[in-house]
Formats: structure tokens, sequence, C-alpha cells
């Protein structure tokens, strides 16, 4: 059985994880929220317990719903009998996208009217409507001409714990508290002995969700006052009380064994007031340690280690002051130096305000409120640490450093012309340093602290089997000190991928010292911006060597109907959209990269029907496809072995794949054809019973990859019929 389960922007893969450790068969991240395998049980714990959801949904019903007609009669259709006692109240939520029904009040009402209608028929009284503490309450999603109507099994928001007695100006919802908990890893901090600080903690929520987690309470324990969260009538009421017993259990042997080390201030008094109401709410007050104090007088903390939490003021009620980040990031580095930091900061720019050296970013979403969240560790890296960027270069480091300020001094102006902002700017030039070094320059802050925005993706290439390992670690560490050296910046802004030696040949690996996973940074090309992920992955979500190629189809996508297929992470797609295309589709298997390719468009104001996503296998949804495009992009991968698709290979399918894909172009379309395998050759013979085919690879190689032209092939397509140009 399927559920799904909600939750803020920038929680879903903590989500997934938190449910599968709950005992769910399967959760996979979606976009705000996870959909997970699991049974009615399994629903009913993730209600109680966990920390991340918003809401719990369990579905009882999906149909096609074309307009607000077919809306009524998938609801009337429902035996609400099954469902719903009679005498008891009911409250719709609804969400809805697309050009039918775009008014999601009223598609509350549509369902509220099949609800009653049917109500009445069967019993001969009708529900009343409890939009505040309903006996059940309904969610309805309408989506791609689909309506799914849920049971939202919590009754309500599930942030809400039923601890919080007084709250600040902008309260910190609790399961976002619980994310910022879980990203700067406070289960393992406290399960080693530290300690948890807030030095700005308003009404407290940091510290009690961290209290809560600390003692293995489940947050929903004190929810709707121990009373059942929903009055459903397919929910399990013996097995919800047993769950209970079984958490009540749990908290007073967590409670009891609770250490005090948590320690809250604030400057403002009355939110200290407030958050001392809350903890003694929550049970955890004689364990919260509260002061009155500017965040300037934090004193050292006795802990040597532990982990500091803070939500700083950042919107545009509460007016964030750079010198308030300053003031934070100063005090920290004196009173706790050895700990780690989680700090939702409202923006990129407040982060690095603080002075401190962020080993992790996050994009999360304080309700409307895009915020970056930074986990640093240590928050004063040791004196050593600092020091070993000072230590001079090796003779061979030396020589690297060299040919890399060479490279930049003759690609300067080629970059400023072109506004290149992500460029590769070494490629194997020394023979013994065979690596290749991408440089992203990311898009928030100033031109004149480009330095502050510049990261670097090294990748290794494979090394002769002759070449002895410590010597091939070697010259990579003194690679790694020349860039750091000439770029100037620090490694944590350096993410570094290794060839290791294993079952079946090398492989790559990822050095970086921490997990980064969810990290993104927001580049420019031309006029879009595009969200880049240098640590998580094997390649970073933007394929430098397309770049003109991309830019070429800005130019040629106006009033175009575009489709990308093997769309990957919609690089191209967002070109087309910035380039004012009428409409574009991306194809492609993996749910990953088709959530990047919308974060990508959302990045550029680019959303809504006119730009649809679709998770297929390519070649099969092109030969059931029945659209007509006008510009198409298609890049396949040289293999894949998918399970939930065909195995494909370039070489064999790619005459299939361009004959199904020329089908679907328009009169004078354009289909532009690409691939990286060094041994592809194109069947010119086959292609031309069907296109026009002409190279144009040598026109799609910019600068920076002059050094490896075979590092992709081009072709340009159109059907025979075309026009002729």
């Amino acid at each position: 059985m399927k559920f799904f389960a909600s939750c803020g922007k920038g929680l879903e893969y903590l989500l997934a994880d938190e449910l599968v450790a709950l005992g769910c068969k399967r959760a996979t991240a979606a976009l705000a929220g996870a959909n997970v395998e699991g049974d009615p049980i399994d629903a009913q714990r993730a209600v109680l317990w966990s920390r991340l959801a918003s809401r719990v949904l369990w579905p009882i019903a999906e149909f096609d719903c074309p307009d607000e007609h077919a809306l009524y009669a998938g609801v009337a259709a429902i035996e609400w009998t099954e469902h719903l006692a009679s005498g008891h109240t009911v409250a719709v939520d609804a969400h809805v996208s697309g050009d039918a029904i775009t008014h999601a009040r009223y598609a509350a009402q549509r369902v509220k009217d099949g609800v009653v209608d049917v109500m009445r028929a069967r019993t001969g009284a009708r529900p009343d409507v409890d939009v505040e503490a309903p006996d059940l309450r309904l969610n309805l999603v309408i989506r791609k001409g689909r309506a799914i109507v849920s049971i939202d099994l919590g009754g309500g928001p599930l942030h809400r714990r039923g601890w919080r007695q007084s709250q600040g100006e902008a309260p910190l919802k609790e399961n976002l508290a619980a994310a910022v908990l879980l990203r700067g890893d406070w289960p393992r901090l406290y399960a080693e002995g530290g300690g948890l600080l807030d030095p700005m903690c308003g009404s407290g929520t940091l510290l009690i969700e961290g209290a809560l987690m600390a003692a293995d309470v489940a947050p929903g324990l004190m929810r709707q006052g121990g009373f059942l969260p929903t009055r459903w009538l397919g929910f399990d009421t013996a097995t919800w009380q047993q769950l209970r017993e079984d958490a009540q259990v749990r908290k007073v042997h967590g409670l009891a064994a609770l250490r005090g080390d948590f320690h809250g201030s604030d400057s403002d008094p009355h939110a200290i007031r407030a958050a001392r109401d809350n903890a003694d709410m929550a049970g955890v007050g004689g364990k919260i340690h509260l002061k009155a104090i500017d965040v300037g007088a934090l004193p050292p903390q006795v802990n040597p280690r532990g982990l500091v939490v803070c939500n700083p003021p950042y919107d545009a009620r509460l007016a964030a002051d750079p010198a308030l980040y300053r003031a934070l990031g100063n005090a920290l580095r004196q009173a706790v130096p050895g700990w780690r930091a989680s700090l939702l900061c409202g923006d990129a720019e407040l982060a690095r305000a603080t002075g401190l050296r962020a080993g992790k970013k996050y994009q999360l979403f304080n309700g409307a409120i895009e915020c970056t969240l930074i986990v640093v560790d240590p928050v004063a890296p040791p004196q050593r640490e600092r020091e070993d960027a000072t230590q001079p270069l090796t003779e061979g480091a030396q020589m690297v450093a060299n040919r890399l300020r060479k490279n930049l001094r003759n690609s300067r102006r080629w970059r400023e012309q072109e506004r290149v902002t992500c460029h590769r700017a070494y490629d194997a030039d020394l023979p013994e340093y065979a690596a290749a070094i991408d440089v992203y320059v990311a898009e928030d802050g100033t031109d004149s602290d480009a330095s502050a925005r510049t990261w670097l993706h090294i990748q290794e290439y494979a090394a002769p089997a002759d070449i002895p390992e410590p010597l091939q670690r070697r010259r990579l560490q003194e690679l790694l000190a020349a860039a750091r050296e000439v770029f100037g910046i620090p490694r944590e802004r350096i993410a570094l991928k290794t060839r290791s030696r294993g079952k079946g040949g090398s492989k790559y690996a990822r050095e970086d010292r921490f997990d980064t996973r969810g990290e993104f940074i927001v580049v420019r090309e031309g006029d879009a911006r595009l969200r880049v992920n240098l640590f998580d992955y094997l390649d970073t979500g933007l394929f430098l060597d397309h770049r003109p190629l991309r830019l070429r189809i800005a130019e040629e996508a106006e009033d175009t109907r575009f489709l990308n297929l093997f769309g990957y992470t919609g690089a191209a797609t967002v070109h087309a959209a910035v380039g004012r295309a009428r409409q574009t589709t991306t194809v492609d298997l993996s749910a990953t990269y088709l959530q990047w390719c919308a974060d990508n468009l959302r990045e550029n104001g680019a959303g809504g029907t006119r730009h649809r996503l679709v998770q297929a296998d390519a070649v099969a949804w092109l030969q059931a496809d029945t659209g007509e495009y006008d510009l198409m992009f298609c890049d396949p991968p040289t293999f894949s072995n998918s399970k939930r698709a065909e195995d494909f290979d370039v070489q064999a399918e790619h005459v299939r794949l361009l004959r199904a894909a020329t089908a679907r172009l328009a009169r004078d379309g354009v289909l532009y054809f690409s691939n990286n395998f060094r041994r592809f050759r194109l069947d010119v013979e086959a292609v031309a019973g069907f296109a026009r085919c002409e190279d144009i690879s040598a026109q799609t190689i910019p600068p920076d990859f002059a050094r490896n032209p075979r590092i992709h092939r081009c072709w340009r397509l159109q059907r025979l019929d075309a026009t002729v140009r």
C-alpha cells in the first residue's frame, strides 16, 4: 500500500530516510514530501513519530478530473458511509494546478458538496463543516487532470506538537527545527556526551525539539491533547492506542535519563519567558538553562563538544542585519570553538556574514521564505589547519600553479566577452598531473567578491597501470594545493573526485570530508540561472562542454515547442524556457533529475503547464507520443541498464532513436543529437533515409575544451521534406 507524507521543501530526503527508519518498506523523495510504501500501521506510526512530516495522507480515491463536474462525480462515487459516521464534522484542504480547476477554495467546496450529498442520501443527515477541529479532514490534490482524495491521518499540521504556549514574532516550525538539528547530527553528538546551545533562542523551539529528540519523546504524543488524531472510520484505534502506550513508556525512560546540558539565551526577556513556559509544558523545563543576554556576551561553554543551533532573524519584518550575523560568528568562535554549528540563515549572503567556514549548505524553506542552512564543523578550525594553507608549494605543485595562471590569463578576454562564469581551467595540461579542474562561480554575492563565490570541481583521470599509487596520490595532492593557491579558496569549496582501483577496474570515489547531500549552488550561463551540485554525484548537473549548444538552443527557442530527451537536470530546457519557447517537454527516467529540472525552471521563474516533465524511458515514450515539436535536444548516455527500462546502447540504438525523434519533428523543425561515446560512428546511410544530417561538432566545442575536441560529437537533423536553408 502507498501513502504520501508531505513536508517543507528542502526536507524531502531527510523525511524519506526517517520514514524508512520508522519501519516503512520504502520511501522516495518527491516534491515537498515522500511517496511511501507501507502498511496502515506504518502510516499511523508516522503520524505519531515523524519529526519532519507536515501531514500523512492516506489515499482513498483517484480519478480523472478534467473539470468541476468530473470532480463532483468522482467524489460522489465514494461510499462515504465507510469513512464518515452520521453526525461527524468534516473539512477539506485542496491543492490544484492546471487550467481546468484553478481555485483551491472552489475545489474544496465541490468536494464538500459531494460528501454532504452522499451522506444525506445514505443517512438522512448532512455532516457539518468544522475547519478548526473536524472529525475527518480530507485532502484533495488535482494535478495533470487527475484528482487524489486522501484522509489526513494526523487531522492537521503535524508540526504542532502540543507544547507551545507562547511564541515570538516569527516562530520556527517544529519540523523545520528538527531538520536543523538532524543536519547538525544532533542525535550522534548527544549520544557522545555533547551539549546543545541556542544563543538566539526566541521562544525555545530548537532547544525544546532537541531535548525531546534526545529523550526519545514521540513528537505526536501531546498533539490533540492525547485524543485520537482523526475519527476516520478506517483508523485502527486499537493499534493507535498500543503505539501511544509504547511511546509513553519510552518517554518516561527517556526523560528520566535526559542530561541537562541544554543552554539558551536571547536579548529579549519576553522571549526567555516564552521559552520557559514552552519548555515547562513540554516536560523539559528542568533541563534547559535560559538567560536574557546579548549574543555578544555569550560565555564559554564548559562542555568541550556539542552543537550550536540558531535561527537568526532574516525576514523583512525582522530587518535582517549582517552586523548581527558577524556578531554571532565572533561570539561562537570565542564561546564554542570546537563545537559543530547548524545555523538557519536568511540567505547565502547573511550566512557569509558570520565569517564561519561552512562545510555544508542546504536550501530550506521557512514557510514561503527561502533560507540557507549552513553546517560548520568545527566553529573555529585548529590553528594547525589554518597554517596548512600557507605551506610553500612543492616544485611539482608550482608547475601546476604556473600552468593554471597561464590558462586563466589566456582565457580571460574570452570569458569576459562571452560572460562565462563556469569553465574548464585545466585539462591534464601537464600529463603527470592528469585531472580536470572546472570552475563554478556562484550567482549570489557581488562581482567584487568573486573569490568568495568560487568553487572548484576536480576529477582525476585514470593513471597508467605502471604508475605506483603513492605517486598518484602525491601528484593529486600537489595539484590540489596548486588549485587552492591560485584560486585562494578553502578546501571546503573544492569537490574532489578520485579514481580508486577495485574489481572490474577503476572507478570514481568522493574525496570530500563531509556528507553534502542536498547542497546546491546557483550559477549563471547566458540568461539562465542553473543549480549545480558539486559533491553528491559524479557529474555536477551541468555539462560545461555543451555550453555553446545550450546557448544556441536559447537563441532558436522563441515560440517553439521544445523537446528535451534524456533531459538529465534540464539545463537545455531552462535555456529554451528563457529563450521564450512556447512550451517545453523534458523526458527522463530519473525522478531525481526531473525534480532537479523543476527546481531549475523555478529558479528562472518558469513553471506551470507550459513546461511538462515526463518520467519515462525516452525511446519507449517517443514511440508512443503523438506530439509535434519544432526544436529538439537529444543527448543520450552511452549505455544504460536501468531496471525500469530496456537496456540502451547508443551505438546499437541510435538509428531507431533518431528515426522516432525525427518523426515527431515539425516540417521545418530541428533536432540536435549529441553523445560523448568516443568510438561512436553515426550510421550515415541509414540516417540519410529519413533525415538531412549535418555534423556540427566543431561548432559546439567551446574554447575551454579545445584540448579535448572529442569530448562530444553533435549533429543537426531535419526532416527530408524540410525547407532547405
